[in-house]
């Protein structure tokens, strides 16, 4: 085996938020790019990322990626950055304001996906997402076990 991440070609995942489609019903995806320093490169090209509370923000006409946490890269000496700060996509306008007006009108929230390297860039997947409720949440339970208990009755008659 040869150690090769699992993906399309160019792609290699670096983190996914399992949480986003746990607690959202997920509309509409979009790939953005991520300003970064070096640490953090080298921090997430070993996977250390966490999404916790990650969500976007819109300020002055630009998108921010906030609540995602990049661990300190180890080697990095003085220049250390800082794990929570907030980090600016690369969108263009006509997206960010399609996003923001989106947001804004219907009560969704716009949530980090997947974070991965695309042709030696990291790149996010960012979503729109709306907020499940509890009942909504169980039911995507209920459904799953359901699925799951008639494929392995299917695999029993074989």
């Amino acid at each position: 085996m040869t150690g090769k991440k699992s993906g399309p070609p160019g792609q290699r995942p670096i983190a996914l938020n399992k949480q986003a489609r746990r607690l959202y019903e997920l509309l509409d995806s979009l790939e953005a790019g991520l300003v970064l320093t070096g640490s953090e490169v080298k921090s997430l090209r070993q996977g250390r990322v966490s999404f916790k509370d990650g969500y976007v923000s819109f300020r002055e006409g630009e998108a921010w990626l906030v609540g995602v946490h990049i661990a300190p890269y180890e080697n990095a000496g003085y220049a250390q950055h800082d794990p929570e700060r907030p980090r600016k996509l690369l969108l263009r306008r006509s997206e960010i304001s399609s996003l923001r007006a989106r947001a804004e009108q219907k009560g969704l929230t716009v949530v980090p996906v997947k974070l991965y390297f695309s042709r030696g860039r990291v790149k996010l997947e960012i979503a729109l997402g709306k907020g499940k409720k509890v009942h909504d949440r169980r039911e995507d339970i209920r459904t799953r076990d359901m699925a799951r208990d008639t494929a392995r009755q299917l695999a029993g008659r074989d």
